[in-house]
């Protein structure tokens, strides 16, 4: 078995628990079709636990959807670049990223899965 079954799922408490935790899901996401059953639910579970923590700590019931999306870039180390797949172009990306347009729910939806954190941080 992979070490990250050596990480007990826990409620996420530091920056530093999310990080690992992010680095356990982005490492199950790798195996795509490949996840097996009990490896998918521990996925769902994790990203749970990662939702829980951003809630919590982000507060984005206090902050702007523009806002939430630069403080992810800013503590994930996303470029613009990153994201024109996401808005489906440079300029759309850049239009969003500059609050020249705001986000779509669809776009919401596409930057909720490319963070593994609600949509509703980013309506």
């Amino acid at each position: 078995m992979d070490s990250y079954f050596a990480t007990m799922p826990v409620v996420i408490e530091s920056e530093q628990e999310n990080e690992r935790m992010l680095a356990v899901v982005e490492k199950l996401m790798a195996k795509g079709e490949h996840l097996p059953p009990e490896e998918e639910k521990l996925l769902k579970l994790f990203v749970r636990l990662i939702e829980d923590f951003e809630q919590r700590y982000y507060h984005p019931k206090e902050a702007e959807p523009l806002e939430v999306l630069q403080h992810l870039m800013e503590a994930r180390d996303v470029k613009p670049t990153h994201l024109w797949e996401v808005f489906g172009s440079k300029g759309v990306a850049s239009e969003v990223l500059n609050g020249k347009r705001g986000i779509s729910k669809t776009q919401a939806s596409a930057l909720a899965n490319y963070f593994h954190v609600s949509a509703d941080l980013f309506i």
